[in-house]
């Protein structure tokens, strides 16, 4: 009979059928979505599913944590498809499959260890198995509560999912054809609104507002800026009072025909009435070009334009940030820098009369728009309201207008509804006061919203007035999203919200966000400004979307609810304005709103915020030490961004308002803030290791697991950076196994690559390359693959195949990050991989302008950055394509330069190789003594690739001083040294050398055997000059000998121990865990 299988492998065998469902599942939902956590756990469960097949120990354990984790991952899939938002859900909810996710990866790490041979245990003690199986179960078990408290119904549908998995993965596939279905709709084009704008998306969210669909009376303006346009490099004011219909013509010029076919796809229209600063207003041009955002985005903007094709960039409500007398050089200088641009058209839309300055405008001058003629007024009227009403009463209510065009829009939806007459009347009495101050445009302006506000359709929906009220503070606008889930205190919300736009109060951009225009939403602030009942809801649930970023910051940087802040960060900061005065009642509460904000915007790449430098002088009496605490903290993570005069006097103050309350993890976050500044700073290591030390003493003091791995990380880099390859290595390690054990799988991944770069210094590229593939695998289950971090770690991958001398390896990923980071987005990434394709292509003998024009690139990239190492490196790599090409005397002079420019291991150790190599200066006597420099450097800084380069060096050395014996000694130690570290081009070049040492000896057997051993070695550095090097000396050996020799050749290469790889063995370690109780019984732990 065949066997039966066990209850174990039923449980098992159901759960990866229902596992696979459910990952394909959560990968429609995350890559349809862009949700917030959603890829890591997709990426994780894949994971999951392949070890938990595998596992040999402690499964039964293993399939009850994976069961709790399916049930889970169906409630947050269930979560998903019934959200009210299309699937953004609210920060309450995203706290808990946030904290969910950190279970999950400590269930990964817990999985991995269960398996045979696994390299994971050697990273546990059996106490620290323990306590991850317990935080598994605990994280479990909280969040199964948290979702049946808050959908009871949940689990039904879970037991119900357990029966049939494809029925929930059907509903997945529903939804998201009802969001493609639906895009026409507010709420969908809202969520597409988000999803477009997380954080680091290289796509553009520049979106042309509609054509306008009623335009009268502007005919001719049109047809002189379409003149105007075909001039090159046209610049352009459309002035006028407010109201005045400005913005509709600079539409009309974007859609017409002649407009769009000359500049196509690079049409960009940018709203700045959000924009508050210089900084400000080159981040929303940033924005709609696709522009990584950057603590100031002037120079890429300038940038993109340059490289770009013909381009027209409409520059709306411009007065906003011009008119403050303090911005306006600022705004004037960045104007002045567009306009030099050959291929860029630009118009500014301007309330006033007055054009900015240092901007030569093009001729002749659009003269400030008028209020349109009787006809384009009655036109626009009739448009709206029909012609059917009476004549007379028509033209005395366009008389009232003035026939401004916001004016006649407002009236003409009032008259639609209520007729002219009950209009005519409510006029004279609402406009009573106004004329009693003096009749003017701007008076007709204010009686026209106030007549709309006192309409019967707002009198019918009196909330509306409350929705209009907060719109005044909110340059960017509400999402149907913030409507729901921010739960402002506004009876019938969508009502309200339809009244609005009926009546053109309000209207939906072109990304569907709820908006008023300028005029209304000054008029609103000045007499109806919103109550505290209204803001205070809008900005705690700004404040929690801004708690949950601190809380998961730097494993979410691509979801959705990134992109739901960044789509209101004029609003919030319009609300902090307003909000953060002396004696407000909740100034506690903004002040720390305002840090997470500022962490929000470093995090994102935008810098610091304004309001940052401004804290210090309204924080609240009596003083609140944490908040204080806090705010020297978030100084010192903004170092790149505000200047810190005194540091000492910073940290003195923090030490003492620790000492009015405990929270040790605060400190230990403030310890690594200090050490951070400090390791930037020229000659702060000290400072920096002394505060490193003591956030790793006090986070294990208080057993803060990720404090102390973030320390231990911060300290193993400061290691790296004096030198100390040995001791980086050792502290990087302790790192990963506290980051593991805590599931911080981001901190782990960071130790990772400085370990990686240790074992690089060390000489072991093998273990090097390891460690690099763990930290991408693990970024990749944080969802993070391709960001920031995984490029840095792809950078050292290249460096690590460029030391082995594998050229074409090293060159495709430098050519991948090349593409990954366009320079408008990220470009320190992009300069350092045009610079590392430089020195790429000196190795593998590029055309010199090709490679000049590299390093070219790279500098003038750092430059502006004022990076100073950077752009030392540039000039290290110019001095060897100097000396590449010939130029002994330019090349010596650059080198000792970068020498001279600071203390820097990388630059030092490179600028000493190349003046050791003497073999590369001719005449190999005159820089013989920089070789014994060279290897007293390497052997101090324990560089071993450097000691047995430096060798192979004094070998040339000793060899060009016919000591023959010498030199084959130190070929034959640096070709064992470049062996076991498989560094091609360097062992074929001491092979090469050997070689023809024995054909000097008439040793022609083991010439040909080097030279034979060679040649596929140059060929893997792809070194073709040196290929057909060998190929003549080989081919001067008589074809018969050569024949002979080879037959031996395979005996020759057995016994000839400088050609033996060493094999490292690692992994055949013997594996004394063959079964673990996890839980406390008795257990071995191999290492």
């Amino acid at each position: 009979m065949p066997t039966q299988p066990t209850d174990t492998q039923v449980r098992l065998s159901t759960l990866i059928t229902c596992f696979t469902i459910t990952v394909q599942t959560l990968e429609i939902l995350a890559n349809s979505l862009q949700a917030a956590f959603l890829g890591a756990i997709a990426n994780t469960t894949r994971s999951l599913l392949k070890n938990i097949e595998t596992v040999r120990r402690n499964k039964r354990t293993c399939i009850e944590l994976m069961e709790g984790t399916h049930e889970l991952l169906s409630a947050i899939i269930i979560c998903h498809v019934k959200s009210e938002t299309d699937g953004v859900l609210p920060p309450s909810v995203l706290n808990h499959i946030g904290k969910f996710t950190e279970t999950l990866h400590k269930i990964h790490v817990l999985v991995q260890a269960q398996q045979s041979g696994s390299k994971f245990k050697q990273l546990f003690r059996q106490g620290d198995m323990d306590t991850l199986l317990k935080d598994c179960k605990n994280g479990l078990t909280q969040e199964l509560h948290f979702f049946r408290l808050t959908n009871t119904g949940i689990m039904t549908n879970v037991s119900k999912m357990e029966v049939d998995a494809k029925q929930r993965h059907q509903e997945v596939l529903d939804m998201i054809d009802g969001l493609s279905d639906s895009a026409s709709s507010g709420r969908a084009s809202t969520m597409s609104r988000v999803y477009s704008l997380a954080s680091n998306s290289s796509k553009s969210i520049s979106m042309l507002p509609s054509e306008p669909k009623i335009f009268h009376g502007r005919e001719s303006k049109l047809f002189d800026i379409l003149q105007l346009l075909k001039m090159k490099a046209s610049r352009i004011a459309i002035l006028g009072t407010g109201g005045m219909g400005k913005t509709s013509l600079a539409r009309a010029v974007l859609h017409h025909a002649e407009v769009s076919a000359q500049y196509t796809q690079h049409r960009y229209f940018v709203a700045c009435d959000s924009a508050a600063s210089k900084v400000e207003l080159a981040a929303l041009i940033g924005a709609h070009l696709g522009l990584k955002p950057g603590k100031d985005l002037t120079q890429a903007v300038i940038r993109y334009f340059t490289a770009g094709p013909a381009s027209l960039l409409v520059l709306d409500n411009l007065e906003t940030v011009w008119e403050p007398t303090e911005l306006r050089g600022d705004i004037e200088e960045f104007l002045s820098l567009l306009t030099d641009l050959k291929d860029l058209a630009l118009i500014i839309t301007m309330r006033g009369a007055e054009r900015p300055a240092k901007v030569r405008w093009s001729h002749p001058f659009l003269p400030p728009l008028q209020p349109l003629n009787h006809h384009a007024a009655e036109q626009t009227f009739f448009d709206i309201a029909e012609d059917h009403h009476n004549q007379e009463d028509i033209d005395r209510l366009l008389s009232l207008t003035d026939n401004m065009p916001l004016a006649i829009n407002l009236i003409a939806h009032l008259v639609d509804v209520e007729g002219c007459s009950s209009v005519l009347s409510r006029w004279e009495a609402e406009s009573t006061s106004v004329i009693s101050e003096g009749y003017d445009k701007k008076s007709n302006l204010d009686v026209s919203i106030s007549l709309s506000l006192s309409s019967p359709r707002i009198k019918a929906v009196p909330h509306a007035q409350e929705l209009l009220s907060l719109l005044s503070m909110l340059p960017d606008g509400l999402s149907d999203v913030e409507l729901l889930q921010s739960k402002l205190p506004i009876e019938n919300i969508w009502n309200c919200k339809t009244t609005l736009i009926r009546t053109a109060l309000a209207y939906l951009d072109d990304k569907k966000q709820l908006k008023a225009l300028v005029p209304i939403r000054e008029y609103m602030r000045k007499t109806h400004p919103p109550g505290n009942q209204l803001v205070k809801p809008l900005l705690k649930h700004f404040h929690e979307l801004l708690e949950w970023h601190k809380d998961f910051s730097g494993t979410e940087t691509n979801s959705a609810t990134v992109g739901q802040i960044s789509s209101n960060l004029a609003n919030i900061q319009s609300l902090l304005r307003n909000e953060l005065q002396r004696g407000h009642p909740d100034l506690t509460d903004n002040v720390f709103g305002a840090l997470h904000l500022n962490l929000f915007s470093r995090h994102t790449g935008r810098g610091s915020i304004p309001l940052l430098g401004q804290l210090h002088k309204i924080l609240p009496h009596p003083r609140d030490h944490r908040l204080e605490a806090s705010l020297i903290a978030e100084f010192f993570d903004s170092y790149l961004y505000i200047a810190i005069s005194n540091p000492e006097t910073l940290v003195a103050q923090a030490l003492e308002h620790f000492e009015h309350f405990e929270d040790s993890d605060l400190k230990c976050k403030f310890y690594l803030s200090v050490a951070y500044y400090y390791l930037a700073q020229l000659n702060g290591s000290s400072a920096a290791m002394h505060f490193s030390n003591a956030a790793v003493s006090l986070a294990t003091s208080s057993g803060n697991a990720k404090g102390h791995s973030q320390g231990l990380t911060q300290l193993a880099f400061n290691h790296w950076q004096q030198g100390d390859y040995p001791a980086s290595q050792a502290q990087a390690y302790k790192a990963q196994r506290l980051a593991s054990i805590s599931a911080e799988l981001s901190i782990e991944a960071h130790a990772l690559r400085i370990e990686a770069m240790a074992w690089t210094q060390l000489g072991d590229y093998k273990q090097s390359i390891s460690l690099c593939t763990r930290a991408r695998e693990l970024l990749g289950l944080c969802g993070m693959s391709r960001g920031s971090q995984d490029h840095n770690i792809m950078i050292w991958q290249a460096q690590i195949l460029l030391l082995k001398s594998e050229y074409c390896e090293a060159h495709i990923i430098q050519t991948e990050i090349l593409q990954d980071c366009p320079v408008h987005m990220h470009p320190n990434h992009h300069a350092f991989a045009l610079l590392n394709l430089a020195e790429l292509g000196l190795y593998m003998n590029a055309p010199k302008h090709a490679v000049q024009q590299d390093i070219e690139r790279a500098k003038k990239i750092f430059l502006p950055l004022e990076l100073r190492v950077e752009i030392t490196m540039c000039d290290m790599i110019l001095a060897d394509l100097h000396l590449r090409e010939g130029d002994i005397l330019a090349a010596k002079a650059l080198f000792m330069t970068c020498l001279r420019a600071g203390n820097h291991s990388e630059i030092t150790s490179h600028c000493l190789e190349q003046l050791g190599n003497t073999g590369r200066w001719g005449a190999s006597g005159q820089m013989s003594s920089w070789t014994t420099v060279y290897l007293a450097h390497s052997i101090k800084f324990k560089e071993k690739l450097g000691i047995n380069k430096a060798l192979q060096f004094l070998g040339d050395i000793f060899l060009a001083q016919a000591n023959e014996d010498t030199a084959v000694r130190l070929f034959t130690v640096a070709l064992e040294g470049f062996t076991y570290m498989d560094v091609h081009h360097s062992r074929a070049e001491c092979m090469l050398r050997l070689g023809d040492i024995a054909k000097k000896h008439d040793d022609l057997f083991k010439a040909v055997s080097f030279w034979d051993a060679a040649r596929p070695l140059f060929e893997r550095s792809s070194q073709t000059k040196q290929i057909e090097d060998i190929d003549k000396r080989l081919a001067s050996v008589g074809e018969n000998e050569l024949e002979q020799y080879r037959r031996n050749l395979a005996q020759l290469m057995e016994s000839n121990a400088p050609t033996r790889i060493v094999e490292e063995a690692e992994d055949d370690l013997p594996d004394t865990e063959e079964e673990e109780n996890l839980g406390g019984a008795k257990t071995q732990v191999a290492g």
